[in-house]
């Protein structure tokens, strides 16, 4: 009897010191383990955020190309007009207005004007040419070459004593638009012109500098 309480005295006194050497108990280990774990300790609010994604380009127009569907040239005309009762080469202005309803196909209105040296008695020539028409463009990131036919009327003085000052015009030509920014280009035009004045047909021709204006 006395070896077995002296066995279970040992026992106690063995188990009594081993935990007395473990520095780290059963609760310390655990507020250990949840402390190490980053998403407990720092939560979500310390995590750095992810990078907001560019914004898109806006499009102006349908299809591949990014650009605006708006053009205004503003620029200066040489007309030489031609009749069977006089000729006359005169400069003005040409002012045009062109809207892309997708990327390569326009509606355009042209107005150009000239003013010729004098002809019979002292008679300057004035020359108003108008018209509307599609316009076919190729655009790319520098150049744009293109072309246009445009139909509508004209008016020109000294008018003939029998016969209007008003007849009809046909314009047919094209050219090429060079993008020097966004929204300006620089553009020269050349165009073949059909008139129908004074009762006759006849061949007529122009050719302009323009700046162009995109918006």
């Amino acid at each position: 009897m006395q070896r077995l309480l002296a066995i279970a005295l040992l026992t106690l006194a063995a188990g009594g010191l081993a935990r007395a050497q473990d520095p780290v108990g059963p609760l310390t280990q655990t507020k250990l383990s949840i402390a190490a774990n980053p998403e407990t300790a720092s939560g979500g609010a310390e995590a750095a955020p992810d990078a907001l994604p560019a914004a898109p380009r806006p499009r102006y127009v349908y299809g591949n190309r990014n650009d605006f569907r708006w053009q205004l040239a503003l620029g200066i005309s040489l007309v030489r007009f031609r009749s069977p009762f006089y000729y006359a080469t005169g400069v003005g202005t040409n002012t045009s207005v062109t809207y892309f309803t997708n990327e390569w196909l326009g509606v355009e209105g042209n107005i150009n004007t000239a003013f010729a040296p004098t002809i019979f008695q002292n008679e300057h020539v004035k020359y108003l040419g108008y018209g509307g028409g599609p316009k076919v463009a190729w655009r790319r990131a520098k150049w744009e070459p293109w072309a246009h036919a445009l139909v509508g009327g004209m008016h020109i003085l000294p008018r003939l004593a029998t016969f209007s000052k008003n007849g009809f015009e046909l314009q047919v030509g094209g050219g090429a638009d060079y993008r020097i920014y966004p929204h300006l280009s620089a553009r020269i035009e050349v165009d073949w012109i059909k008139t129908h004045v004074f009762g006759v047909w006849g061949n007529s021709g122009s050719a302009n500098a323009d700046i162009v204006l995109h918006f």
